[in-house]
């Protein structure tokens, strides 16, 4: 069966260095065992790292018993929607790779992307048309931050 992401397209690659997913395949795949559900793949930034840290994870620190070199900023990797979900709610939530991001994802975070009334390109949330009509710095009152291959949602 193929595994498909929340474009309803081929799941491609998170990342191979560092090598993420549940499996450590590279892949923000889902499985019954995975009670994480660590299907969104994002390229995490400094913020995030902090907030993780603070909240009982902490992804930057190497861990060479299992492995775990820390990551850095700019670094993708498959993180629990939940907790995705609580950094948005945080106002630090790390941009979304859609095209690597398991369609499991939704179950958690699909609320959000919903209440936004978000476009969708062929890989990315596309902005570029509602940009270009609205110059919007924000939707529903949730601050956003964005290029043409990432969207961050700050939902304050």
């Amino acid at each position: 069966m193929e595994k498909k992401n929340v474009l309803g397209t081929t799941l491609q690659l998170c990342s191979l260095e560092p090598l993420t997913g549940y499996f450590r395949n590279g892949e923000c795949d889902h499985c019954q065992s995975d009670t994480g559900n660590h299907t969104i793949c994002a390229e995490v930034n400094e913020e995030f790292l902090l907030f993780s840290k603070a909240h009982g994870n902490d992804l930057s620190t190497p861990r060479p018993e299992y492995n775990f070199l820390g990551l850095e900023a700019g670094d993708r990797w498959c993180l629990c929607a939940n907790r995705w979900l609580e950094a948005a709610e945080a106002g630090c939530a790390p941009p979304v790779i859609l095209e690597s991001t398991h369609e499991k994802a939704l179950e958690i975070v699909a609320d959000l992307i919903q209440n936004l009334h978000l476009l969708w390109s062929c890989k990315y949330f596309d902005f570029s048309v509602y940009v270009e009509e609205n110059n919007p710095n924000e939707i529903e009152g949730r601050k956003l931050r964005f290029d043409s291959t990432h969207v961050q949602i700050f939902c304050k």
